[in-house]
This record gives structure tokens, sequence and C-alpha cells, in this order.
């Protein structure tokens, strides 16, 4: 179940999939972005006065967060496409 780049295939699709050979793995990978994207979250200066708070969140500014999210929709928009347009290779 290899994503493959086909003609109908948009350039934008194959390349936020390029190296993911299964729907799972492209699963793996939303998951994995939407778990990063909430520790971006620079919870530090959100919750004040704890400690084990700005132990754990190292994260200060807004930044990462704001890279991870559009990055976890292109993501999640590619796998509604492959899963749309069936172009995930059956498995041998």
């Amino acid at each position: 179940m290899e994503a493959q780049n086909t003609k109908k295939m948009p350039m934008w699709v194959f390349l936020a999939l390029s190296n993911i050979h299964t729907r799972r793995g492209a699963l793996l990978l939303i998951r994995s972005c939407l778990v990063f994207s909430m520790y971006c979250i620079p919870w530090s200066q959100l919750i004040v006065d704890n400690a084990w708070v700005t132990k754990l969140f190292l994260i200060e500014g807004w930044d990462w967060f704001v890279m991870m999210v559009p990055m976890t929709i292109w993501y999640w928009c590619s796998l509604k496409w492959m899963d749309k347009h069936q172009a995930w290779q059956p498995a041998v």
C-alpha cells in the first residue's frame, strides 16, 4: 500500500506522503503531529505559578504551534485525497 506518484496525484499529496508506505503510517504521522502540536502550545505562559509545567513544557512562544497546525492539516488533507481516490496500492 505504497503511495505512488501518478499523473492524477497532485504534487502536494505526493510530497506529503512520499515516504509513507501505508495508510496506517500516515495515520501515525498525523497523530504524532497532533500530539506534538499540543506540546508546542506555550503552556508555561498560560499556566503561571506551576513549577512542573515550567519544567515539562519548555516552549515559550507560539512559533512551533503555528508551524505544526498547517503541517498537520496538510497531512490530513493528503490522507483524505489518497482515500478518496483509492490511491493506496493494494497489499501484495
